[in-house]
């Protein structure tokens, strides 16, 4: 049993977290250009009901099976993953965006707490190490700052994080049952679509015009990959690894500012960039 679950997870199924990262640092960027016009919970709908397209479609010319036998783990990821989202916007609502992906990027932390309750793994210490350096780099680079008024959107940001970290558990046990990484994709954007449209038949929606499509549907479409690669790094790679190389979303955002908003990073920023990397290195050496 041991030999086969060896060969099951791999250093290099981490490298997926990358691709993953930089079509989440895609998506994010395409948030900032819809929130403009669009709320939180629009934006969410979108998301999830273009990469609910793309992904059943894609299911539907390879005639993949839909059907799962393990329906009650996959409906409990896509939940805690939908109201993970949830908050997760509603906090860059209510936060300085800087604020919001700090608190939402305290998942690992959390994914290292759930580990030995619902993947029975036993991380090393320098594991711990290399994400709490990670952990350090994140908080270096966007100089978090909170006001005592936004407690509460603060306490729904640190949740939203607890909400990704128990989810990605979800995906490593899923993995692990030898479910595909397309059908746990398919599951998480049916329910976070369909949550997101009751969601927001409590508000009056915006409706869209022509030239919000390419945002939208390439907000559709970036998660969706990042969404695939993301679950395919956790059901093949090394848990607390691909959790460290998901700090890259933050480096790839910081560049994407730099390119299209004229953001420039200051030596303590890049001394953050280099703080993550470290944990990252560090990470892979403790996983081999």
């Amino acid at each position: 049993m041991t030999t086969t679950l060896a060969k099951k997870t791999s250093p290099f199924g981490s490298l997926w977290m990358l691709a993953a990262a930089l079509c989440f640092a895609i998506m994010g960027a395409l948030v900032k250009v819809g929130s403009a016009k669009f709320s939180s919970g629009e934006l969410v709908f979108f998301r999830s009901l273009f990469g609910l397209m793309m992904i059943y479609t894609s299911i539907h010319i390879k005639q993949l099976p839909i059907k799962t036998p393990h329906l009650k783990k996959q409906l409990s990821r896509a939940l805690i993953g939908f109201f993970s989202l949830l908050m997760f916007f509603y906090a860059i609502a209510h936060l300085p965006l800087a604020t919001a992906i700090t608190l939402n990027y305290t998942s690992p932390l959390f994914l290292t707490a759930f580990m030995p309750f619902m993947l029975h793994e036993r991380p090393r210490k320098l594991i711990f190490l290399a994400i709490g350096i990670s952990f350090i780099g994140v908080i270096l680079l966007l100089k978090p700052s909170l006001a005592k008024e936004d407690l509460f959107a603060a306490l729904i940001g640190l949740a939203s994080g607890c909400g990704a970290g128990w989810a990605y558990a979800h995906v490593k046990q899923l993995g692990n049952l030898h479910e595909p990484d397309w059908r746990t994709v398919f599951y998480f954007t049916l329910v976070s679509t369909i949550g997101a449209g009751i969601w927001m038949c409590v508000d009056q929606p915006t409706l869209p015009a022509w030239q919000d499509l390419p945002v939208l549907l390439g907000l559709g479409l970036s998660a969706t990959i990042a969404q695939l690669a993301l679950t395919r790094a956790y059901r093949t790679g090394k848990t607390l690894t691909v959790a460290s190389f998901s700090y890259a979303t933050v480096i790839i955002s910081s560049l994407f500012g730099m390119l299209f908003w004229g953001e420039h990073l200051s030596p303590s920023e890049w001394l953050a960039i280099v703080l993550i990397v470290t944990g990252g290195l560090v990470s892979i050496r403790a996983s081999q």
